[in-house]
């Protein structure tokens, strides 16, 4: 067992694909599966179950895979600390955020103070977020939604409410308010499985004992007023969403009457994580630009 062979197995168990990780590893496709191959034959078992080239990680893999992940982002920590060490640089910081969109404010203030830096951005569900913190690929993730873990820290940064917009000549259009049970026969516009807006729009009507009837799913959560004001169906916004877009937009905008109808953003790191001078300003700077002000 080597670093190289550990490093093969984190990329094949991410992407679930022998193929895929042979691309991103910029190595043939039997070379990955031989590591792969002799890895499992060192621990004694196997770590994933196989059909073809698609290859899904069994509980031996998913246990393994969590303290590879431990040894790698240390690893990788040492080397960035070490880099610091060495001498002055422009350094990089790494985020994953659900949208980006409200990431703009944050990185032109963190750019304004340290210009030469390498900014890295995901885009990425809560679970994939995780992942990414876990094996050292992002020092934050900016999350709209828990991500809970006995390694982490988590600062909040806003809560907002969320709303619910509607069409502009939709017949709840002039209602300032609506309730859940009232919109159990509309058509909605959300966001995939996995995304804070699908998350809370599930959560509301399973409340009610009941189940929304999503006719639009994507991963453009900016898209989501514009489809709304064409007609496709309601959706629900977060506030800031509503300051961006205006009175005079596509939608018409009413408040939820249920509870827990908000967001809240919180950035998350891992714990005893190695977080450079400019990593550190990162964190500063999000938390004066997104935290709000209380005089």
């Amino acid at each position: 067992m080597d670093l190289l062979s550990l490093r093969y197995f984190q990329t094949v168990a991410r992407h679930q694909h022998i193929s895929r990780a042979a691309e991103e590893l910029r190595v043939a496709q039997p070379s990955v599966s031989r590591t792969i191959r002799r890895l499992e034959t060192d621990l004694g078992v196997p770590l994933f179950d196989r059909q073809g080239r698609r290859v899904r990680l069994n509980d031996h893999g998913a246990a393994f895979l969590t303290r590879v992940d431990r040894v790698l982002a240390e690893l990788d920590d040492a080397r960035r600390e070490m880099a610091d060490a060495a001498g002055p640089g422009p350094g990089r910081v790494a985020v994953a955020a659900e949208t980006l969109l409200q990431l703009s404010g944050v990185l032109s203030a963190f750019r304004a103070l340290r210009p030469g830096v390498r900014v890295r951005l995901f885009q990425a569900p809560v679970d994939a977020m995780h992942r990414h913190l876990r094996s050292a690929e992002v020092d934050f993730a900016i999350a709209s939604q828990p991500i809970a873990g006995p390694g982490l820290r988590t600062l909040e940064l806003v809560r907002e409410e969320v709303l619910l917009a509607v069409p502009t000549g939709h017949p709840l259009a002039g209602r300032t308010s609506v309730t859940v049970a009232e919109l159990a026969g509309e058509d909605f516009v959300s966001t995939r499985a996995g995304h804070w807006q699908r998350a809370l729009l599930e959560r509301l009507f399973a409340r009610e004992g009941l189940t929304p009837r999503v006719v639009c799913e994507g991963d453009e959560a900016a898209a989501t007023p514009e489809l709304a004001g064409a007609g496709l169906g309601l959706c629900l916004l977060p506030a800031v969403a509503r300051r961006a877009i205006g009175e005079n937009g596509p939608v018409a905008w009413l408040r939820l009457d249920a509870p827990g109808c908000h967001r809240t953003l919180t950035l998350v790191w891992r714990r005893n994580a190695y977080l450079s001078p400019a990593a550190r300003d990162f964190r500063k700077v999000a938390g004066e630009r997104l935290m709000p002000r209380t005089s």
